[in-house]
């Protein structure tokens, strides 16, 4: 019902940035939540940030190990989410998952939906 289409991975050195985009389509007058997991290898998926995409639902939220490194933010008409990373260290490397959801809420926790990855790996 709704498809979730990453880019922006890649390699980069420590301290280093990248920015991730993800585009949302189909049915995504349902989505009021956009965010961001990752999973690093051999570790489970993670939160890592999120933005509401409504008018009443636009604030922000961060894991701890991003917060003041990571910025997330949207475009306009809410349906093009992106993450910008600096400073970034070799254990940010991981799979970036761009994830949507109804809620602020639910999205930090069980997203309804998720995009295929994108491959951040940061070198030492």
């Amino acid at each position: 019902q709704v498809q979730l289409v990453e880019s922006g991975g890649g390699l980069v050195q420590a301290g280093g940035s990248l920015r991730l985009s993800c585009a949302s389509s189909g049915r995504t007058s349902s989505i009021y939540a956009m965010g961001w997991f990752r999973q690093a290898p051999g570790k489970g998926r993670e939160f890592v940030a999120a933005v509401g995409t409504s008018w009443s639902d636009y604030g922000t939220s961060y894991a701890d190990s991003v917060k003041g490194r990571f910025t997330i933010s949207r475009d306009n008409g809410k349906n093009t989410m992106y993450l910008q990373m600096n400073s970034l260290k070799p254990e940010d490397t991981a799979v970036y998952y761009c994830v949507a959801d109804k809620t602020m809420v639910e999205i930090r926790i069980a997203p309804d939906y998720w995009g295929q990855g994108t491959q951040v790996t940061v070198s030492s």
